[in-house]
C-alpha cells in the first residue's frame, strides 16, 4: 500500500521539521510520500521544505506562485499525490499525525472517506465562537450541513481524490467538495492539539470572503431569499396602498404624507440595490469561471518525482 500525506503550508517554518518527523514516526506503512505545498508563505517555509526534501527522500515540495488560498494548495497536493490513500492535514500540528493509523484502520473497514472529528477543540474561546457562527451561518445560507468540528483532516481513497481533482471549478472549498462526490463516508473522533500560541491565518476578513465564495459557488439560496423578500416588500406595499386609499375615500387624508413617501422610497431603493448587488455577485463569479484560468500556478518543485496532473 502506498500512502500520500498532503499538507498546505503557510507561515510554518518553525514546525515543519517536527511535522515531518512525527508523520514518519506515525505512518503505519513502509511506502509513503509527504507532499508539502507552500502557499507562497511570507516566511522561510519554502527554504525549510527544500532542506527537508534534501534530507528525506519521502518529502516533496510544491511552491505556488502566489497566495492562492488553503483549499487551492490542497488541490495542488491532490493533483500530485500518487497514493492509493491520501491523508489531508493542516501543517500547524493541531491535526496530530499520530491519528493517521486510526484513520487508515477505519478506512480498511470499507470506507472511501474517513473524516476526523475534533471531539474536544483546543482553540481559544473567541476562535471556537467565530468558527461556530461561521459554519452555522454558512449552513443556513447554502442549505447544506456544515460541522464546525470537522475540517480538512481525513483520509481519502484514490477514487475520491480522482473525482475531486476532476472538479476544476474556480472556487474551491475542500470539505464541501468531499461531501458532494459522495462514496462511503464516516467520521471518527480524534484528539485535537493546541495551537501553542500560533496565530491562525484566517482573520474575520478572510473568513467572510471564504463564506461569500462558498455561498455563491454552491448555493442559489441568497437569490431565493431575495425573491421572497421582494414578494414580502411588494405585499407590504400593496397593503399600505389599500390602507392609504381607504383613508383617502373616507376623507381622513387631505395632503399626502411626506414621511410615508420618503420611507417607501428609501426602503424600495435599498431593496433594489441589494438585489442588483446579489445578482451582480453571481454574474461576477460566473464571469470568473468562464475565463478557464488555472486553479493554481506552480512556481517551483523540490524532491520526489511527483508531477501534477492538472492545473
Amino acid at each position: 500500500m502506498y500512502l500520500s500525506i498532503v499538507s498546505p503550508v503557510f507561515r510554518a517554518e518553525n514546525i515543519l521539521h517536527q511535522l515531518v518527523a512525527r508523520i514518519k514516526t506515525a505512518v503505519p506503512v513502509a511506502d509513503f510520500e509527504i507532499i508539502l505545498v507552500d502557499d507562497c508563505s511570507p516566511d522561510n517555509s519554502w527554504q525549510k521544505i527544500t532542506e527537508l526534501a534534501a534530507d528525506h527522500p519521502e518529502v516533496s515540495g510544491i511552491k505556488l506562485s502566489r497566495n492562492f488560498g488553503q483549499h487551492y494548495a490542497i488541490t495542488a497536493g491532490l493533483d500530485a499525490a500518487k497514493g492509493e490513500w491520501v491523508v489531508v492535514m493542516d501543517c500547524d500540528l493541531q491535526d496530530r499525525p499520530e491519528e493517521i493509523p486510526a484513520l487508515l484502520a477505519k478506512a480498511k473497514e470499507g470506507f472511501d472517506v474517513v473524516l476526523a472529528r475534533r471531539a474536544n477543540r483546543q482553540d481559544g474561546l473567541l476562535k471556537r465562537l467565530s468558527s461556530r457562527v461561521f459554519y452555522r451561518t454558512l449552513a443556513w445560507l447554502t442549505g447544506s450541513h456544515q460541522d464546525e468540528t470537522i475540517a480538512n483532516f481525513g483520509i481519502y481513497s484514490k477514487a475520491v481524490v480522482r473525482e475531486i481533482s476532476n472538479m476544476r471549478e474556480s472556487i474551491r472549498y475542500f470539505p464541501t467538495m468531499v461531501r458532494w462526490v459522495g462514496f462511503r463516508q464516516t467520521v471518527i473522533d480524534v484528539v485535537h492539539a493546541g495551537n501553542e500560541g500560533r496565530q491562525s491565518s484566517y482573520n474575520f476578513k478572510r473568513l467572510f470572503n471564504l463564506a461569500l465564495d462558498i455561498m455563491l459557488a454552491y448555493s442559489d439560496k441568497p437569490i431565493r431569499l431575495t425573491v421572497k423578500l421582494g414578494l414580502l416588500v411588494a405585499l407590504s406595499g400593496f397593503v399600505f396602498a389599500c390602507y392609504t386609499l381607504f383613508r383617502y375615500l373616507h376623507g381622513d387624508i387631505i395632503v399626502a404624507g411626506y414621511a410615508s413617501l420618503i420611507i417607501s422610497l428609501w426602503v424600495l431603493t435599498g431593496f433594489v440595490l441589494v438585489t442588483l448587488g446579489m445578482v451582480g455577485l453571481y454574474v461576477g463569479k460566473t464571469f470568473e469561471g468562464v475565463k478557464s484560468r488555472p486553479i493554481y500556478i506552480v512556481e517551483k518543485r523540490t524532491g520526489g518525482s511527483s508531477v501534477d496532473r492538472k492545473q
